[in-house]
């Protein structure tokens, strides 16, 4: 146990191993157990399967460094014998299976968890979702997930998280906030959503932000900001918040006349909001309207047959002795036809 590997450079002072760059394509079995910080990074270990780490020959192993290694498949248990755990890093591993449950049945210690450009593929992102969600991570108080070129994020990703300090969304492209939740993050102090394609956030993140007491860093630099109506209660909290972290560089993306301009500097003449642009209301509205329109003329209608019964009534008579001749013509002609006498008496007439 004392021993180093012959692939790792060991430090028993700093209670640190680093295998990096080694061409590894597994956990080296004999490292030493005095470990508190391994780095194990630059390989080729493809899979990390259940036990990669022996039973109580780690104890003390509080950081784990494992980024950059070429992991695709994180399997079930792969973790669960690190009782010390505090930090992973599985950054800039090209991943396609993350199981929920990486650490066991029970719970994690785990403090800090790093999966930068780890998450290209969506089945792991609903994987981490689950994990996350099942509150095995529930001292997990830093994660970060910048560098994944996310869309969208699952719903009800962080409920579970009442430890999370820090939240790194940063460089992906998420396009909106509508179907996560910060409730219950009372912890949450830093929240990175820069460098994303946000166009608006809507009245609810917003009240989502005013609700958390401990956040005071936000950054939402490098943004797609459409300035049209939409974005009037984005710019009245921008200006009363001081939740923002350099919040006078936001600009406006589009539209063109818009381009450039200072979101705090935006007043209600500059976007012309007339016009009411709630598509869904407007269109409800318009429904509304329409079935009152119609109404209004079944009503006319069968008020004006009330008033007009015995004109109808005398017309409906009519219109039946007109049918009743032209039905009883229709009938003697059919007779006539019908009897041959008939029809050469009416030929030898015609002679």
């Amino acid at each position: 146990p004392g021993r180093c590997p012959a692939t790792c450079e060991c430090l028993e002072a700093a209670k640190t191993v680093k295998c990096v760059n080694k061409n590894l394509t597994a956990v080296p079995p004999d490292l030493p157990s005095y470990v508190r910080n391994l780095f194990i990074t630059g390989n080729r270990l493809a899979r990390l399967p259940a036990g990669a780490f022996p039973a109580q020959r780690l104890p003390d192993l509080s950081a784990l460094n494992l980024s950059g290694n070429h992991l695709r498949d994180v399997e079930a248990g792969a973790l669960a014998a690190l009782p010390a755990l505090r930090q992973l890093d599985l950054s800039g591993n090209p991943l396609v299976s993350l199981s929920p449950q990486v650490f066991g049945e029970g719970g994690s210690p785990l403090e800090e968890l790093a999966l930068r450009g780890a998450l290209r593929d969506h089945g792991v992102l609903l994987s981490l979702a689950t994990m996350l969600q099942s509150g095995v991570l529930r001292n997990l108080s830093r994660l970060d997930l910048a560098d994944n070129g996310l869309l969208m994020l699952p719903a009800g990703m962080f409920t579970a998280l009442p430890a999370l300090r820090q939240l790194d969304l940063s460089n992906n492209s998420l396009v909106g906030l509508r179907n996560v939740s910060f409730h219950g993050l009372g912890q949450l102090q830093s929240l990175n959503l820069s460098n994303n394609s946000l166009a608006v956030l809507r009245n609810s993140t917003l009240a989502q932000f005013r609700g958390l007491p401990a956040l005071r860093h936000i950054s939402l630099g490098r943004n797609t900001w459409v300035c049209d109506c939409a974005v009037e209660d984005l710019v009245t909290w921008l200006k009363e918040s001081d939740q923002v972290e350099s919040k006078e560089a936001l600009t406006c993306a589009y539209p063109d006349k818009m381009l450039g301009k200072a979101l705090l500097k935006i007043n209600g003449s500059d976007l012309n909001c007339s016009v009411p642009i709630d598509l869904p209301s407007q269109l409800q509205t318009s429904y509304v309207f329409l079935g009152i329109v119609l109404a209004l003329i079944g009503a006319i209608f069968l008020l004006v047959l009330y008033l007009n019964r015995k004109g109808i009534k005398k017309w409906m008579h009519n219109i039946r002795d007109a049918c009743r001749d032209h039905m009883e013509g229709y009938h003697y002609r059919y007779e006539i036809n019908a009897d041959p006498r008939l029809t050469n008496l009416s030929s030898n007439s015609d002679v």
